[in-house]
């Protein structure tokens, strides 16, 4: 049960804030029972605000793993529906990196795009210079033509012209192969996604953003709605954030939606007024912290769930570090010989603790996940491993895949590989 609200509390020990942290991101409970639908997915959306994309594919694509964590094996096509159906409960733009959003929030990121000529990456704002025609055949061809990828879009602009097989999410590594007329329009696309002018209907099995108008993406309530000034714009995502949250100290809030210092400490200092936040101290904490309005205390937090590294829970390393008192590293850019736990690590959630991390791969061939390394955390409980091993059954059955193979290095391997066979 709950105790009194946020604005009965000025100080909250670690394992109360742990606490309010799990329950503002929905981990602090069981999931749900029975079949997601929905509903379910548009909850978690409310929840966290924003799910981080990227386009590292050994286990599944990062976007899809927090709503697993939440609800456990749910139907993809939920997924796909709200982000790509109309009308969408979910679009996508540059906000905690590149994310999906609920479409109000999308209106409240366009301050952002008002900036795109300004601070866009350099290689999109130069096409501005370059080849400012472009984007104005490039809008012309996506309105009378329809949605397409970069690829399409090259194809309907300069028929004939050599096909890259370059995918159309991180530029920098592809770009070089892309030739002249393929780099300038995959360039000009993104310089329209960020500038607001167009959005991503879709994504391929690739993982390339499909561009329409936004005019045509999002809710038409949303594309009508009047533009907020910045400062209220701002004010409403750190709320999100804040929601979102339950407990963060101020550049925590302010990295939710990768603001700039000046535009958070002016949010936070009017929602603080407002009694939509309210300061409070964490013991153990270095910083201030602020509550929100809405928070809850649970007693106890009895949920499980595997953990992208990408999760809203955990993408803030020195918010996790504080909350969970465990380091978690990303890794993938990492050498591997220089890898402490593997490339695509997930954290393990247990109640209120951190207990494990496991590097996961999905052999889809093979019909296996892989666990390629298994570490234990510092105090965790004895039937940890038991609790890892049904984890893992779950997701194996979610991905399609028949079984689960410790074949990697760690502490907490033998014990894992252990449990496994038992099931």
């Amino acid at each position: 049960m709950a105790g009194p609200g946020a604005a009965a509390r000025e100080v909250l020990t670690a394992a109360q804030a742990r606490r309010t942290a799990l329950a503002a991101q929905g981990l602090a409970r069981p999931r749900p029972e029975g079949r997601p639908t929905p509903r379910h997915l548009q909850r978690v959306v409310d929840r966290v605000g924003v799910v981080q994309l990227d386009s590292v594919n050994v286990l599944a694509r990062s976007h899809r793993l927090p709503f697993f964590s939440r609800l456990g094996p749910y139907d993809d096509e939920l997924l796909r529906r709200a982000g790509e159906r109309s009308p969408r409960r979910l679009v996508e733009y540059w906000a905690h990196e590149a994310s999906l959003v609920p479409p109000s929030t999308h209106r409240l990121l366009r301050w952002r795009m008002a900036r795109a000529a300004d601070e866009a990456w350099g290689r999109y704002r130069r096409i501005l210079s370059e080849r400012p025609r472009l984007l104005d055949d490039l809008l012309a061809a996506v309105a009378e033509g329809g949605p397409g990828t970069a690829a399409q879009l090259t194809a309907r602009l300069h028929p004939g012209a050599p096909r890259s097989s370059a995918g159309s999410w991180m530029v920098a590594p592809t770009e070089a192969v892309l030739a002249g007329p393929a780099r300038d329009v995959k360039a000009a696309a993104e310089q329209l996604f960020w500038s607001g002018e167009l959005s991503a209907a879709g994504r391929t099995a690739q993982f390339e953003r499909v561009y329409d108008l936004s005019a045509r993406v999002l809710p038409p309530e949303v594309a009508g709605a009047p533009t907020p000034s910045e400062d209220e714009a701002v004010r409403g995502l750190v709320e999100i954030a804040g929601r979102a949250l339950g407990v963060a100290t101020e550049p925590q809030l302010r990295d939710y939606f990768r603001l700039r210092p000046e535009q958070s400490r002016a949010a936070v200092a009017a929602l603080v007024e407002d009694g939509v936040l309210a300061p409070v101290r964490v013991r153990g904490w270095r910083r201030p912290a602020l509550l929100h309005a809405g928070a809850t205390f649970p007693r106890r937090a009895t949920g499980r769930a595997l953990l992208s590294p990408f999760d809203s829970l955990v993408f803030e390393r020195s918010r996790a570090e504080e909350l969970f008192g465990v380091r978690l590293r990303l890794e993938i850019y990492v050498p591997a010989a220089r890898r402490v736990h593997g490339y695509y690590v997930l954290p393990f959630l247990l109640g209120d603790a951190l207990v494990a991390r496991v590097d996961l791969k999905a052999d889809r061939g093979a019909r296996l996940l892989r666990v390629q390394a298994a570490w234990g955390e510092a105090g965790a409980p004895e039937h940890a491993p038991a609790e890892l091993a049904d984890e893992l059954r779950l997701m194996a059955g979610w991905l399609g895949l028949d079984d689960v193979l410790v074949v990697g290095p760690g502490d907490l391997a033998p014990r894992l590989a252990d449990e496994l066979r038992r099931g």
